[in-house]
């Protein structure tokens, strides 16, 4: 069978092919991209400084050399553009810290970035080696602002965990459609490589006790490898399949969303990477209004931790199914989605770290005390404001007791540090985290050169891709 589309295929598919395809990104967008660019860039650093990331990355086979490879960011290894893809995803979403948007279902869209620049790296270097125009950086921040719109959109009225699916999914069809677009491909191949893209299911079980565990680290790189994959089976001319979400039975509405088709607020444009949330702790993205409330009780609790009763955690629904969890934390992966040992660490210590969840940390006798004494109960008034457009919060209050009966205020946060609500008042630490990921890993010339760039739209709009990733190669 050949791959040409059937008439009238899934108008899903074929809303996302036309938003690729046709949709004219504006200046505003352009400038939020710049900001997920670099914010990404950093998290992904600081990934490396974990074992248990930097062991997945790397050739399948030792030794491998691959010409015209794609650079990943902070290492020497240069590879084919899936395996590169698959190791720079790891390292993006290793620590949980990248950007977030917050929807009925919560998901990364810079998790996109993996397969968008490491893709970039290649063709830009393979079309220079032939005498040909490199992609320069506005190419890829156009495809970051498309793949952030699908995959927010897709999220904002869909709760796939609901329906026991790993949202990871989300990533995989928004790459799989902007990669088929920088690859040269037609509307037609852009819908057949989408529609391949819904096929794989994973289950959200890597998420949840007694489960938790690191796959939920790499399931988006996972999902961005299997996306360019198919992304590049797509533009040779490999079949897709046009009613992948109506066929009954079979179809994905019917197999795994209840009978249900996807519901959409709005059309695709530009509003999710201008509405994501970035992160000040590496945390999940429904705690960090709740660390953020834990940070400003610290010093009002840090010389009483022995004499806390209780502690009372009000929160949204959707924290409340992800990381509300008692009994045992087996591992760090488990430990990062606990809003009970978020808040307890960020109460004891006043700070809140990726090496806070490691064994060493954890092993501090006081934190499990105090996850035993938080009490977590739904807000319905924060639960209505998270998926609110207008609003789109992500509140949570925290107040201490103590055994001789005081206690301390109530302190709520409606919108944590890094929402679109505070981005302004944001953007220097936002600054000073890009700053200190490049410190870990550069020499401070190369660290102010990087900057520098991030300061100058106009020089970073025309810098080739290949250019831009050479900065981060050790």
């Amino acid at each position: 069978m050949n791959s040409k589309i059937h008439d009238n295929p899934d108008q899903l598919l074929v809303d996302i092919a036309d938003y690729v395809t046709r949709f004219k990104v504006g200046a505003p967008a352009i400038d939020a991209a710049r900001h997920s660019l670099f914010d990404t860039m950093g998290c992904a650093l600081n990934a490396l400084d974990f074992p248990d990331c930097t062991k997945l990355l790397g050739p399948v086979v030792p030794g491998t050399v691959v010409p015209h490879g794609s650079r990943v960011p902070g290492t020497h290894h240069e590879l084919d553009p899936v395996t590169a893809t698959f190791s720079f995803g790891c390292m993006i979403r290793w620590l949980d810290e990248n950007d977030t948007f917050t929807a009925a279902q919560g998901s990364h869209p810079s998790d996109n970035l993996a397969g968008i620049l490491m893709l970039a790296d290649h063709l830009s270097r393979e079309r220079v080696a032939t005498g040909r125009k490199s992609l320069v950086m506005r190419d890829l921040l156009v495809a970051l602002v498309n793949a952030y719109e699908i995959q927010g959109c897709l999220a904002i009225e869909n709760n796939f965990q609901q329906a026991a699916i790993d949202h990871p999914l989300l990533t995989r069809v928004a790459a799989s459609a902007v990669l088929t677009k920088m690859l040269g491909g037609t509307r037609d191949e852009i819908i057949n490589a989408v529609s391949n893209a819904w096929i794989d299911v994973s289950l959200p079980t890597v998420r949840h006790a007694p489960n938790a565990g690191w796959r939920k680290s790499w399931a988006a790189a996972d999902a961005s490898f299997n996306a360019l994959r198919l992304a590049l089976m797509a533009v040779k001319g490999e079949m897709g399949y046009p009613y992948v979400m109506s066929a009954k039975r079979y179809g994905f509405n019917d197999a795994r969303f209840g009978g249900k088709s996807l519901e959409f607020q709005r059309p695709y444009g530009d509003y999710v990477i201008r509405n994501s949330m970035f992160k000040f702790v590496a945390a999940g993205m429904h705690s960090q209004s709740a660390v953020e409330c834990a940070l400003k009780l610290h010093p009002l609790v840090r010389d009483r931790i022995a004499d806390i009763q209780r502690i009372e955690m009000h929160s949204q629904k959707a924290l409340m199914g992800i990381m509300y969890k008692t009994g045992p934390l087996r591992n760090p992966a488990d430990r990062d989605h606990c809003a009970q040992y978020v808040v307890a660490v960020a109460l004891i210590y006043g700070r809140l770290n990726a090496t806070d969840f490691e064994d060493h940390v954890a092993a501090d006798p006081r934190i499990d005390a105090l996850r035993e004494k938080t009490t977590v109960v739904e807000d319905a008034r924060y639960s209505r404001d998270f998926v609110d457009p207008a609003k789109r919060s992500s509140a949570n209050a925290v107040q201490v007791f103590f055994n001789d009966g005081t206690h301390t205020p109530k302190v709520e946060v409606e919108y944590p540090m890094g929402h679109p609500q505070r981005r302004k008042d944001f953007m220097p630490v936002l600054r000073a985290k890009l700053e200190a990921s490049l410190a870990r890993r550069f020499a401070p010339k190369r660290c102010a050169r990087i900057v520098e760039l991030a300061d100058d739209s106009g020089r970073l709009d025309r810098m080739p891709v290949h250019e831009f990733v050479e900065m981060f190669v050790p």
